[in-house]
C-alpha cells in the first residue's frame, strides 16, 4: 500500500494548478482501462485516514465513509442499520447497549473482526474524548462475538455515535497503514493530487460495491473542479451555485441533494466589539441571507436560522427561519449604543478552495457596508484555516459550513456548550448550557426535543453568529454513464452504491 502521510506541508500546497490536476486524472483513468472506475473530483482532501483521530474534517470523513465502518452505519432515511455488528439490543432506558458482531467479517488485511478489535476502537474514540464517547462508563467483552457498552447515564442518541470506524487493534500506525472493513480499500494516496480506492473482494454485503475503482482528485478550488469535469478529465464533482449554472444539462446529468450542514457567518465571540451582544445583533439584522441565497446560489437553498439543519424536523425550530428580519437602521441604532456610531472594520478570513463560501463573503461585505460596518475578506488555505481559525481561534469572522457526523441535533449542537474545545466562536450561554444539558439526560422524545429546540433560541437570541442556510448541492456525471447515487440526511458520499452504464 502506498500511502504518504498528509502533513501540514503538504495541506499548505493544496494550491495546485488545473493542469497538474487534470494530468493526474488522465494519467490515472489510463492505467486502468476497462475497469468499471469512477473519477471524481473533490476540492479538499483528509487531513488524517486514521478514523480514530480527533482531526479530521467534514469532508475527510465523506471520503473515509467508504473504508471504515462502525458497529452500525446509517441508511438513507437516518435509520441506523447493522455494520459490524449485526444485531444489537438496548436496555435500561439506554444506559445499557449490547452488540452481536456479524461472523465473519474481514479486514482490509484479510484478517477477521473479532470483539478485541471492537473493544480497541472503542476505547480509542474514549481516548480520544470524540463527542458521545466520554459518557461510556465501561466497554466489556461479554461473549465470542458480544460486547456490552454501559453508560455513565441513560442516553436514547448514543446509538448514533457507534459509526465511529472499528480497525484492527494490532494496527500500530493507522495513519500510514488504514485498514477498515468498507465497501472500499485504500490502494494509494498521493496528497494534493489522489487518493484511489480498490474495491473490497471481501466485503461483507457481495452486492457491493458495484464499480471496480474509485479515483478521487483534489482540486485546487471549485473553479479547477468545473475545468476539469468540462474537459473530460473526471467522471464526476460536486458543484453549488454559480457553478451549476455553466452546467451543460444536455451533457451531465444532475443529482440534487442537500449538503446536511449549516452555512454561517460565525463570529468570534471573544474579540471585540464581537463580545458586545449589540453588535452581533447588528450584523444579524445587516445580513440578507435570502439575498445571499439567490446571488450566490441562484436561489438554490434552504434559509435556515438555526445552527441545527431543518433537515431534522423533529428538533429543529421552526420558529427561528427568519429571527431577524432585515432592518439596516435598526442596526445602525444597535451599533450606536454600543459605540460604533462610525462602524468599525471587520475582517472575514475565509477558506479559497471553497468558493461557494468566497461568494457568500463577497455578498456579505456588500451588506455589511449598508450599516457603516467595513469588512474586508482574507483568503486562506484550508490547512491555515484548520489550524489558525479553527484551532487557534486568530480570527474575528470567517465563513464556513458544519456538518455533523451523526444523525442526531447533539452532532450540530454540542460544540456551543461553554465546555466544549470545538466552540470555536467562543460561545457562552447559561441559558443554552442549561437547555442543552436538560436534552442530555431527557429519555422522552419530545421533552428532548423540546429542549434541543430551546438550545437553539438561545443561540439565536444571543446572536451567536449568522445563521444562512442548509446549502443545496448537486452531483454531476456525464449524461447516462452513471446511476445509483445515493443521498443520506448526513455529509458523507458513498460510492459503494454507484455503477456505471
Amino acid at each position: 500500500m502506498n500511502i504518504k502521510k498528509l502533513t501540514a506541508a503538504a495541506l499548505a500546497l493544496m494550491l495546485v494548478s488545473s493542469a497538474l490536476f487534470g494530468k493526474a486524472a488522465r494519467d490515472t483513468g489510463a492505467a486502468n482501462k476497462g475497469l468499471a472506475e469512477l473519477r471524481y473530483g473533490f476540492t479538499s482532501e483528509p487531513t488524517t485516514l486514521d478514523p480514530l483521530s480527533a482531526a479530521n474534517t467534514a469532508d475527510g470523513r465523506s471520503i473515509l465513509f467508504n473504508v471504515f465502518e462502525g458497529l452500525v452505519k446509517p441508511d438513507t432515511d437516518g435509520n441506523m442499520q447493522g455494520a459490524v455488528a449485526e444485531r444489537w439490543t438496548i436496555e435500561q432506558n439506554g444506559l445499557v447497549y449490547n452488540f452481536t458482531l456479524r461472523e465473519g467479517v474481514k479486514f482490509h488485511d484479510g484478517s477477521i473482526v473479532t470483539v478485541k478489535d471492537a473493544e480497541f476502537a472503542l476505547n480509542a474514540a474514549i481516548e480520544a474524548k470524540f463527542s458521545g464517547f466520554t459518557q461510556i462508563e465501561k466497554v466489556e467483552i461479554s461473549g465470542s462475538r458480544d460486547i456490552r457498552i454501559t453508560l455513565k447515564a441513560p442516553d436514547t442518541e448514543f446509538l448514533t455515535y457507534l459509526t465511529i470506524g472499528i480497525v484492527p487493534a494490532g494496527n500500530a500506525d493507522r495513519e500510514k497503514n488504514p485498514i477498515g472493513t468498507g465497501p472500499f480499500i485504500i490502494e494509494s494516496y498521493t496528497p494534493q493530487q489522489s487518493l484511489v480506492l480498490k474495491k473490497n473482494p471481501d466485503y461483507w454485503n457481495p452486492s457491493l460495491p458495484k464499480l471496480d475503482k474509485v479515483t478521487l482528485v483534489f482540486a485546487a478550488d471549485s473553479d479547477a473542479l468545473l475545468l476539469s469535469l468540462q474537459g473530460g478529465n473526471i467522471d464526476g464533482a460536486g458543484v453549488t451555485g454559480a457553478l451549476l449554472e455553466q452546467i451543460d444539462t444536455n451533457r451531465y446529468d444532475i443529482v440534487a441533494s442537500n449538503s446536511n450542514s449549516v452555512q454561517l457567518l460565525a463570529l468570534n465571540n471573544a474579540v471585540k466589539p464581537l463580545d458586545d451582544i449589540r453588535v452581533r445583533q447588528a450584523i444579524n439584522y445587516t445580513i440578507d441571507v435570502n439575498e445571499i441565497i439567490e446571488t450566490a446560489f441562484y436561489g438554490r437553498g434552504y434559509a435556515s436560522g438555526s445552527a441545527l439543519i431543518p433537515g431534522l424536523t423533529a428538533y429543529y425550530n421552526k420558529t427561528l427561519a427568519n429571527p431577524y428580519p432585515v432592518d439596516v437602521n435598526r442596526a445602525r441604532a444597535l451599533l450606536a449604543e454600543a459605540g460604533y456610531a462610525k462602524g468599525f472594520n471587520l475582517e472575514i478570513t475565509v477558506p479559497s478552495n471553497y468558493t461557494m463560501h468566497v461568494d457568500t463573503a463577497q455578498v456579505a461585505v456588500n451588506q455589511l457596508a449598508k450599516a457603516g460596518i467595513s469588512a474586508a475578506i482574507r483568503l486562506v488555505d484550508w490547512a491555515t484555516w484548520l489550524s489558525d481559525i479553527y484551532r487557534g481561534r486568530k480570527y474575528e469572522a470567517t465563513i464556513i459550513s458544519f456538518d455533523s457526523n451523526t444523525v442526531s441535533p447533539r452532532g450540530f449542537l454540542s460544540r456551543y456548550h461553554s465546555g466544549s474545545g470545538s466552540n470555536f466562536i467562543s460561545f457562552k450561554s447559561a441559558d443554552y448550557d442549561k437547555a442543552y444539558d436538560a436534552a442530555q439526560k431527557e429519555t422522552d422524545d419530545r421533552r428532548r426535543a423540546a429542549f434541543y429546540q430551546e438550545a437553539q433560541k438561545a443561540i439565536s437570541d444571543a446572536a451567536a453568529s449568522v445563521y444562512i442556510q442548509d446549502i443545496q448541492s448537486f452531483k454531476v456525471f456525464p449524461k447516462g454513464r452513471y446511476g445509483g447515487v445515493v443521498n443520506y440526511p448526513l455529509y458523507v458520499f458513498d460510492f459503494s452504491t454507484i455503477y456505471r452504464n
